[in-house]
């Protein structure tokens, strides 16, 4: 049997195939074109939920623009591995161990390396300060109380990538010469784990300013 190749212009109409063999490409140039723009237009940016937040905590977001965001204090459990997945795996059997629930985000402290900011360690986050293990547990994980915080904040949805990252970056460090600000450091937040599609992942770097 043989195959029968679909193209745009069976789409026309049947008045419009009858015309002269002359005009046919210029039908199906017209019909190719209109089924592009037809397309579904491109779905905005929207937070996948997996974990509650820490109590006051603020929902990530607004996507692909800089903002200032307040941070209640808060409690969390910190690992210095370099190693996204090493660091995680730290963290979980520790939450685990001690009973405690998986909040969203996780916390990457951030660091400057080669002029690029690198992950410098891990925080599973509590969801508040009533949760009370011991202050380490083990040699890889340290419980610290963090103070309240004001960040200029960008979020993104897809991966985060060395790209993503830098261009985030980019806006942040523009918004804080035009304000004339300084920063005393930056983090990244990953709000969704392997579950969730790469392309609906949701991050968050801030530049923390008090």
């Amino acid at each position: 049997m043989k195959e029968h190749k679909s193209i745009c212009v069976t789409f026309l109409p049947r008045s419009l195939l009858r015309v002269k063999k002359k005009f046919f490409p210029l039908f199906a140039l017209i019909a190719a074109c209109n089924l592009q723009a037809n397309e579904a237009p491109e779905q905005k940016a929207s937070y996948v939920d997996e974990a509650p937040l820490p109590s006051g905590w603020p929902d990530p977001g607004p996507y692909d623009r800089v903002t200032e965001k307040s941070y209640p204090a808060y409690r969390a459990a910190f690992t210095d591995g370099k190693g996204e997945t090493s660091a995680f795996w730290t963290l979980f059997l520790h939450i685990k161990k001690n009973d405690i629930p998986m909040t969203a985000p996780v916390e990457m402290p951030m660091e400057m390396e080669d002029g690029r900011l690198g992950q410098s360690g891990m925080a599973f986050l509590y969801q508040n300060g009533k949760v009370e293990p011991k202050k380490r547990d083990g040699t890889k994980v340290e419980i610290r109380d963090v103070a309240a915080a004001k960040v200029l904040s960008y979020a993104w949805q897809g991966d985060d990538s060395k790209k993503n990252v830098a261009h985030a970056r980019e806006q942040l460090e523009a918004e804080l010469s035009k304000r004339d600000l300084e920063s005393d450091g930056f983090r990244l937040l990953g709000y969704n784990g392997p579950g969730t599609p790469r392309d609906q992942r949701t991050w968050e770097l801030q530049a923390l300013l008090d």
